[in-house]
């Protein structure tokens, strides 16, 4: 038997509408929808109650940090493997003196490697450098795009973390803590933020390298927060957002009658229970059906003239790191508040010849590079840099020495894991340009000024974005919980 169900669903309806008495609607909806529309109007009113109810109804609205903002949204690129800063960013004469020497023991002792055995060898810069830029920071032939660019970038350096595998320190990268459960940083920010774009979501991840990152997708996850918050993983090729479009033989007008239907108990069982999560469902079904038409229009750069693909070494329906910065643009630009880039593959431990300093890390400069250049260009040219904050690092740096799994040297450059001096670097959004913060020793192995943490790093994003980080807090299992936990000042010399 066949049934219309188009027409059972309008059935549906108006046997819900009928139980329902005008007075009850008008009372109902005008008070939710008049608190959503004032809200949305006023943003930074502290009304009681008023702003409260229309956050009930949309926890992405709008809403206004501490104080004004420098920043307006973050682009988060994340080189997961960690790249290492010495055939990048960090020239150490000293350290090509004693290339292939024996490692002093005093630089051994006490210390966790993931893979050094016995006595390894001291490994030189594996790359030439040279200054440039009125700022005359030395960086490598590796980045022949980014020279470019560097006198618009803050340099951070002497950045050490408490982790040194991977998954744990890209989950204290970016949460704060490599306990899973905490959220991470992007949710943190449309918790804090709202989206300025209803019909996208205000938090979307993008991955190229062929995988995820090693941690998961526990880096963009929501933590305690509530999931509405979590990252949208989306794709430069194929179907923007799996399971986006409708099932087969199911119109947009029954997606949306089932949608309503399936709302209006979900609304029935928040007022019951106020569970945030019956919330953030709601607004997730609400905004998966926006997002139908809204996605597959940012996230289509064939239309974009042929000068942008050639500015980016973009190439339509691939999956690659490149569309992906040209989306992370056109994102920002449509107002997301957070697009986190992950690009895999730069653990150059030199097992291989593939993932050696000499082949694996050029191979992968050459896929970012360019692009990377290409959108803090691109943000300038179109005026979003300023407001734009852009984010560089990994999740720990690499040692001055060549690792030795078996207490022998590798037949290839490679480097092992080293949390205790790494360098990342900021642009726009309040940063200052040409800087340089911290300084390691002469060979890279211990900061000597200016030592930074995670945390720092993190107050220093979220001061940009308008939060005294002390003050942004979360309450869960009876404590108030913060990104940097009770750590963190912010960088000061490194912003305008």
């Amino acid at each position: 038997m066949k049934y219309n169900i188009e027409k059972l669903w309008r059935e549906h309806s108006l046997k819900n509408a009928e139980l329902n008495s005008r007075r009850v609607f008008l009372k109902n909806a005008g008070i939710s929808l008049g608190a959503l529309a004032l809200g949305s109007f006023l943003p930074g009113c502290k009304t009681p109650g008023m702003q409260e109810k229309a956050l009930d109804l949309n926890p992405l609205m709008p809403k206004s940090p501490h104080f004004a903002a420098k920043a307006k949204s973050v682009i988060y690129i994340h080189m997961a493997g960690a790249p290492s800063q010495f055939e990048l960013f960090d020239f150490k004469p000293e350290l090509n003196k004693l290339n292939g020497m024996d490692c002093p023991p005093s630089l051994l002792a006490g210390k966790k490697f993931a893979f050094i055995r016995g006595i390894p060898k001291m490994l030189g810069n594996q790359a030439q450098f040279e200054q440039v830029g009125d700022s005359g920071a030395w960086v490598s032939e590796n980045l022949p795009h980014f020279k470019k660019v560097v006198d618009e970038v803050s340099f951070l350096r002497g950045i050490h973390t408490d982790q040194f595998n991977h998954a744990p320190a890209q989950i204290m990268m970016h949460s704060g803590s490599a306990i899973i459960g905490r959220p991470s940083l992007g949710s943190w920010a449309t918790y804090g933020l709202g989206s300025e774009n209803q019909n996208l979501p205000g938090f979307v991840v993008l991955t190229s390298g062929g995988v995820n990152p090693d941690a998961g997708k526990q880096v963009w996850g929501s933590g305690f927060l509530p999931s509405v918050y979590q990252g949208v993983q989306c794709r430069s090729s194929g179907d923007p957002v799996l399971f986006l479009n409708n099932p087969e033989n199911t119109t947009r007008d029954i997606r949306k009658l089932s949608i309503n239907a399936i709302n209006d108990v979900n609304k029935l069982t928040y007022d019951e229970f106020k569970d945030p999560e019956t919330v953030s469902r709601i607004s997730q079904y609400e905004m998966a059906f926006r997002m139908q038409m809204s996605v597959p229009e940012v996230m289509d750069i064939s239309s974009e003239p042929e000068s942008i693909h050639k500015l980016y070494g973009t190439e339509p329906g691939k999956e690659s790191f490149a569309n992906n910065a040209l989306l992370a643009r056109k994102l920002v630009e449509k107002g997301v508040r957070f697009v986190q880039l992950f690009d895999w593959g730069w653990d150059a431990h030199g097992v291989s010849r593939d993932t050696s300093l000499g082949i694996g890390l050029k191979n992968k400069c050459r896929e970012t590079d360019k692009p990377v250049a290409a959108l803090l260009l691109d943000l300038k040219q179109r005026g979003l840099l300023d407001e734009t904050l852009v984010i560089w690092g990994g999740e720990f740096g690499r040692t001055p020495m060549q690792e030795n799994r078996n207490g022998v040297s590798q037949v290839y450059a490679g480097r092992d894991h080293h949390p205790n001096a790494f360098t990342m670097w900021m642009a726009g959004g309040g940063i200052k340009q040409g800087e340089s913060h911290g300084e390691t020793d002469e060979i890279g192995y211990e900061p000597t000024r200016d030592k930074k943490s995670i945390h720092d790093i993190h107050a220093t994003i979220l001061n940009q974005l308008g939060f005294d980080h002390e003050q942004f807090t979360h309450e869960f299992q009876g404590r108030r919980f913060r990104l940097t936990d009770v750590e963190g000042r912010v960088i000061k010399s490194i912003i305008t």
